[in-house]
C-alpha cells in the first residue's frame, strides 16, 4: 500500500453502549470459551425494548447527503413524531406542520381538487406505508427554502387531464421552487398533467433514487434560473415511456446521473424525443446507465458540458453526445456503481415502492418483545429454523428466540423480511448452545441441483436488517481431510447479507472462510458489529464487501487440515468509498507456528477491479504467528494499491512502520475509529 488513504472532514463522536477505550488483550490461553470474555455475563437477557424499523433511519445519497447551506444531509421528520394518515385532511394537517413529523400514508389519498398540490414544510418524511401509500390526482409542493425533506415510496399518479403536452394544468408530481436537501426515493409517479419531478428556482442538494417514471409527457425538469446553483443526483431510476425531459437539466452547477434506464417501448403511441439533455451551462457526469430503444439518447447544446462512461445504448438512434470538462463526484460523495448491463434487470426488481419500507408505523416506541422458545424438547420449537418460520414477515417489534443449551444440527436462514430478530442461547456460557452443519462450497446438494457455492454453505445465514446473534457457538465442521476428493473447501459457519447485524459473544468457528460478512447486494449498506467474541479459522476466515468492525474479541488461528500452518485472517472485498474490515482492541492469537499467517490479502471477486479492499487492525494484540510482512496479494492484485494498514498493535507479532507494513497516523487514525464504521447506528443488545 502506498498510502493510507483518508479524507478530512466533520466527524460527530457517538457513545455505543458497552463499548470502551482500547484495553489490553490477554493471551488467548488465558480465556476460556466459556467464561465471561470482557466481562459478558453469560446468557444475557433480551431487552423488552423494540427497535424503530429500519427504514425509519436511512438517510439520503448522493447530493441530497452533502452538508450546505446550515444543513447537514437529509434525514426528514426523523427526529419528530410519527403518525399514520389516511386522510387527505390529515396529510396536509401534518405535511404543512412547522414541527418535524415522519407521515406514513397507509392508503389511496384523493386530492380535492384535482391538481392540488400541498405545500410541504420542512423537516418531514412522507412516506408510503408498504405498496398501500398512494396520492391520486395531485401531488406535493416544496417552495423556496423548505429543507430536508424525504418523499419515499408512494405513488403518486393520475391527475392527466386528457391533454397529452398539456400547457394549462401545471399539476406535477413533486415541483420544488428553491427548496434544498430532498430525497426522492423508491416511488411510482405515472400520468400526471405536467411534469413527473420539477426542480427548479435554484432547487439544490437533490437525490432522486430508485424511482418508476412513466406514462407521462413530461417526466424531469430540472432549471428554470440563470444561476448556477443546483447539485443533483439521479441514479438508479426507470424511466418508461415518457416523451421528453429524461431529465431535461438547465443551469445546474454539478447534475450526477448513473445507473439509470431511460426505455421507449417499440409498437406504442409515446415516442421520445430525447433522454439525458444538459443545456445552458450545466455539467453533466453519465455513468452507467442503459437507454433502450430511446430516439436522441444523450443531448447537449454548445454551452453545457456531458461526461459520459461505461453506458450501454440498445436500438437507440440520433444523437448521442459528449464534450466539455464536467467534474469528479466522488469529490462530494462516494458511490458505487452497478455494471450498466445489469441496470435493467436491478431496477426492475428493486425500483419503485417496497413493501419492507414503512410498515410499522402503528408500532408504539416502546413494545414488549415477542419471545418464542426453541429446545429439542418441552419448548415452542424444536429447531432453530421453525422459530425463525414463525416470525411473521415484515414483523414491526424484536422478536427474541430463546434457544436451550443443546447442539441443534441443522441450517438457520432469517429471510429479508424478517428484521428485528435476536437468536440467543440460554446457557451459562456460548458454548451450551451450538448450531451445527457440515456443508462446503464444492459438495453437491442433497437434491442434486448443483453445489452450494461459498455462501450457500453456511450454517447460519442472515439476510434481515437488524439481527442480533447471543451467547451461541455457530459453527460449521465440513471435514476437509475426508472429503480431498471434492473441489472448493470453503465452509462458511456464520453469513451475513444485511445491514446492523450485531454478533456478541459467539464462537464463530470453521476453518476455510469462517465469517462471511456481505451487503444485500452492490451498492448496499452491510454494517456487522462483532462483540466479545471468539472467530476461529484458518484461510480468509473473516471476509466479504461488508462494512464490518470486530471489537474486543479473539481472532483464534487453527492449522489446515493436514497440520499445516498457514494462511489469511482477512480477504476484504470492499466496495470503493466503503468501510471494510476493522480489527480493534481485539487478540489474535493461536497454537500455530510463528511468522505463518497474514492479516490479511485483497480480494476482488472475477477480477473486479472497481472493488477497494480495507482491512484495519489497531490498538490489539497479535501473536508471533503473524508475519512480519503482514499483507500480501491476492489474484494478481497488489495488495499496496489497496487499504490496508495497523495502528499501535502491541505482541510480539507486532512491527513498526516499513513499506511493507503501513501504520496510520494519529491524524489518520482519528478517522478509523468504531463510529467511522458503525455511523449512526448504536448497536444494544436487545
Amino acid at each position: 500500500m502506498s498510502e493510507i488513504r483518508s479524507k478530512a472532514r466533520h466527524r460527530r463522536r457517538r457513545t455505543f453502549t458497552a463499548v470502551g477505550a482500547p484495553l489490553a488483550v490477554a493471551a488467548a490461553g488465558a480465556l476460556a470459551y466459556g467464561g465471561g470474555l470482557f466481562g459478558f455475563d453469560g446468557a444475557g437477557k433480551a431487552s423488552a425494548v423494540a427497535a424503530a424499523p429500519a427504514w425509519a433511519d436511512d438517510t439520503a445519497d448522493g447530493f441530497a447527503s452533502v452538508n450546505s447551506q446550515g444543513q447537514n444531509g437529509t434525514y426528514g421528520g426523523r427526529d419528530g413524531r410519527t403518525v399514520t394518515v389516511k386522510t387527505l385532511a390529515d396529510l396536509e394537517k401534518y405535511a404543512t406542520a412547522p414541527e418535524p413529523y415522519v407521515i406514513v400514508v397507509a392508503s389511496a389519498i384523493k386530492m380535492d381538487p384535482v391538481g392540488k398540490e400541498i405545500k410541504v414544510a420542512s423537516d418531514k418524511t412522507i412516506v408510503g406505508a408498504g405498496t398501500s401509500g398512494e396520492i391520486v390526482g395531485g401531488g406535493f409542493f416544496l417552495g423556496q427554502g423548505v429543507h430536508n425533506v424525504i418523499i419515499r415510496n408512494l405513488t403518486i399518479r393520475d391527475s392527466y387531464q386528457g391533454v397529452w403536452n398539456d400547457k394549462e394544468h401545471d399539476f406535477d408530481a413533486v415541483q420544488m421552487d428553491g427548496a434544498h436537501h430532498v430525497w426522492i426515493d423508491h416511488n411510482d409517479l405515472r400520468h400526471m398533467a405536467d411534469g413527473l419531478i420539477d426542480v427548479r428556482k435554484d432547487s439544490t442538494n437533490i437525490t432522486v433514487s430508485w424511482n418508476k417514471l412513466g406514462d407521462n409527457n413530461k417526466a424531469f425538469g430540472i432549471g428554470w434560473t440563470e444561476n448556477l446553483v443546483t447539485d443533483i443526483t439521479i441514479h438508479h431510476n426507470w424511466i418508461r415511456e415518457t416523451e421528453q425531459r429524461n431529465p431535461s437539466t438547465d443551469n445546474a452547477a454539478h447534475a450526477h446521473l448513473y445507473n439509470n434506464w431511460l426505455q421507449d417501448e417499440a409498437g406504442t403511441q409515446i415516442k421520445s424525443s430525447y433522454g439525458n439533455y444538459s443545456r445552458g451551462r450545466t455539467r453533466m457526469v453519465l455513468e452507467n446507465s442503459y437507454f433502450q430503444g430511446v430516439n436522441n439518447p444523450v443531448t447537449k447544446d454548445s454551452t453545457a458540458a456531458i461526461v459520459q462512461r461505461g453506458s450501454v445504448f440498445s436500438g437507440t438512434s440520433g444523437r448521442n453526445e459528449s464534450g466539455g470538462t464536467a467534474f469528479d463526484p466522488k469529490t462530494f460523495y462516494g458511490y458505487t456503481l452497478d455494471e450498466a448491463a445489469q441496470v435493467p434487470a436491478l431496477l426492475k426488481s428493486g425500483a419503485g415502492p417496497r413493501s419492507s419500507i414503512g410498515t410499522a408505523a402503528d408500532a408504539p416506541a416502546v413494545k414488549a418483545a415477542t419471545t418464542l422458545t426453541v429446545a429439542k424438547s418441552g419448548a415452542q420449537y424444536k429447531t432453530v429454523q421453525a422459530a425463525v418460520n414463525a416470525v411473521p414477515a415484515n414483523n414491526a417489534a424484536r422478536v427474541v428466540i430463546k434457544v436451550a443449551p443443546g447442539t441443534y444440527r441443522e441450517t438457520v436462514t432469517v429471510p429479508a423480511d424478517k428484521p428485528h430478530v435476536t437468536i440467543v442461547g440460554t446457557g451459562a456460557s456460548r458454548k451450551d448452545t451450538v448450531i451445527v452443519e457440515g456443508h462446503a462450497a464444492g459438495m453437491t446438494k442433497p437434491d442434486g441441483s448443483g453445489t452450494y457455492g461459498t455462501p450457500g454453505s453456511a450454517t447460519v445465514s442472515v439476510k434481515a436488517d437488524d439481527t442480533q446473534l447471543r451467547n451461541l457457538s455457530v459453527t460449521n465442521d465440513f471435514d476437509e481431510g475426508a472429503n480431498q476428493h471434492i473441489t472448493g473447501h470453503q465452509a462458511v459457519a456464520l453469513l451475513t447479507m444485511a445491514d446492523k447485524v450485531f454478533l456478541d459473544s459467539l464462537i464463530v468457528s470453521g476453518d476455510q472462510d469462517t465469517l462471511e460478512m456481505e451487503t444485500a447486494a452492490k451498492g448496499r449498506l452491510g454494517r456487522v458489529y462483532v462483540r466479545n467474541s471468539y472467530v476461529v479459522g484458518n484461510v480468509d476466515f473473516v471476509f466479504g464487501r461488508g462494512t464490518a468492525v470486530l471489537g474486543k474479541s479473539v481472532i483464534q488461528l487453527k492449522k489446515r487440515w493436514n497440520g499445516q500452518s498457514a494462511g489469511y485472517v482477512t480477504a476484504p472485498s470492499t466496495e470503493a468509498n466503503r468501510k471494510g474490515i476493522l480489527i480493534v482492541s481485539s487478540s489474535i492469537t493461536g497454537d500455530v507456528t510463528d511468522r505463518t499467517f497474514h492479516l490479511g490479502r485483497n480480494w476482488h471477486p472475477g477480477g473486479d477491479t472497481t472493488v477497494d479492499p480495507q482491512t484495519t487492525v489497531r490498538n490489539s494484540t497479535l501473536s508471533a504467528a503473524i508475519r512480519t510482512a503482514p499483507w500480501t496479494d491476492m489474484g494478481g492484485f497488489p495488495w499496496k494499491q489497496d487499504r490496508f494498514a495497523e495502528y499501535r498493535n502491541s505482541g510480539p507479532g507486532a512491527g513498526a512502520a516499513s513499506a511493507d507494513r503501513p501504520q496510520l497516523t494519529d491524524t489518520q487514525a482519528t478517522g478509523q475509529e468504531i463510529a467511522d464504521w458503525l455511523g449512526d447506528w448504536t448497536p444494544t443488545a436487545q
